[in-house]
């Protein structure tokens, strides 16, 4: 019997619980045992390598009846943590490493892997699946250069992750916001105002741009693109007295910038490095109320965007990226990414997610000069405009 470990890292999504089930139910069928590994990296961590400590509160064996119906909710079942072992902050080191720590960086982080590695060889893993975004994924990566067999599952609603078309959690992303960007549309429409609606979104705008364009956004700004607020005022104050409605529409990332102006971040730094990121809406919107001198509707989704359960394009997805992930064990393929490519499903090495970053494609997809999703001709565009 092989034994197979599993964990989720990062921001949860819609998605990872059904990439669970399908890898668990492929693999638990030939006889291998599962095990879920709780709180992502951070189980690395906290485990004691001890046949007589209690670490029960960090692993949990997965089978065909305790995973039954997880698909049917969002999440992950394996809860999630933003930790990183090679670059750990002093609060995040248990008691039982504390005389383990070394010296930190210059940034105050420590290197805890070889603490992480001998956690792994007393589990008894044959190989580790890792479901996480860039974050996750640069410790899957190292945990790789160390020798560790292991596949990895891209996720996050950005679609961010360099080396596939797909990761789990974008399509519910952008079915949510359009839906909550229509939604909005009445209280605008209804008082005549100016709406502000801010989508996560820290590099990448992809999830504002496709949301923008199905939702029919007056004006989308991204966060690969610096904008002018009183340009934008302009703009808005034009569609909104062209618009029988008399009120006027913009999505914002998260992580976009005003020229000549840094994104709005708060509070410390997060294992990965990331700072909070949002607020950037909210500046927009009393710019457009100081310069209209008139309330405007400001709305950050946020965690609304990455709730409930998927949609049917990331349930689909998930099952057949765990499945595909599972396929990849049984034939003993290691080092792998499962990923969709050229709208096609399958793996690549997964050092390519250190290769480079995924951005909009602004030159095709985005007229920076009106601040709109710039989608015609699609013949031949791949189907996610990336």
């Amino acid at each position: 019997m092989k034994r197979i470990g599993i964990l989720t890292g990062g921001g949860d999504v819609p998605g990872l619980n059904a990439a669970i089930k399908s890898f668990v139910w492929r693999l638990g069928d030939e006889g291998y045992e599962i095990l879920g590994l709780r709180r992502g990296w951070s189980s690395l961590l906290n485990i004691i390598p001890d046949r007589g400590a209690d670490n029960s509160d960090w692993l949990m064996p997965l089978n065909r009846l305790n995973t039954r119906t997880i698909d049917r909710s969002g999440g992950t079942i394996l809860h999630t943590s933003r930790v990183n072992p090679a670059i750990s902050r002093a609060e995040q080191v248990p008691p039982h490493l504390v005389g383990e720590m070394g010296r930190p960086d210059e940034r105050g982080r420590y290197d805890l892997t070889q603490p992480a590695l001998r956690v792994l060889d007393f589990l008894r893993l044959d190989a580790l699946v890792a479901l996480g975004g860039d974050g996750t994924l640069t410790f899957a990566r190292r945990l790789h250069r160390e020798g560790v067999p292991l596949v990895a599952i891209p996720k996050t609603m950005d679609n961010d992750v360099y080396g596939t078309d797909y990761c789990l959690g974008f399509s519910t992303a952008v079915t949510r916001s359009v839906m909550f960007i229509n939604d909005l549309r009445t209280g605008a429409g209804s008082h005549e105002r100016f709406l502000v609606v801010e989508l996560f979104g820290r590099n990448s705008g992809e999830t504002c741009l496709l949301a923008s364009y199905l939702a029919g956004v007056d004006r989308a700004i991204l966060a690969e693109v610096p904008f002018d607020c009183e340009k934008l005022y302009c703009m808005l104050a034009r569609d909104r007295s062209e618009n029988p409605s008399n009120y006027a529409v913009v999505a914002i990332s998260e992580g976009a910038t005003i020229i000549g102006g840094e994104t709005i971040q708060t509070g410390d730094p997060d294992a990965f490095g990331n700072r909070k990121l949002g607020g950037i809406g909210g500046l927009v919107s009393d710019y457009l109320e100081k310069r209209s001198r008139e309330k405007v509707i400001y709305q950050r989704l946020a965690y609304l965007m990455r709730s409930g359960t998927p949609d049917s394009l990331d349930q689909l997805v998930a099952n057949n990226f765990g499945s595909l992930a599972a396929d990849l064990l049984r034939r003993e393929e290691k080092g792998r990414m499962v990923a969709v490519v050229d709208g096609r499903y399958t793996a690549v090495p997964i050092e390519i997610g250190a290769e480079s970053k995924k951005r909009v494609d602004v030159d095709r997809f985005y007229d920076s000069e009106n601040y709109r999703p710039k989608v015609a001709d699609v013949m031949g565009m791949p189907m996610f405009l990336h």
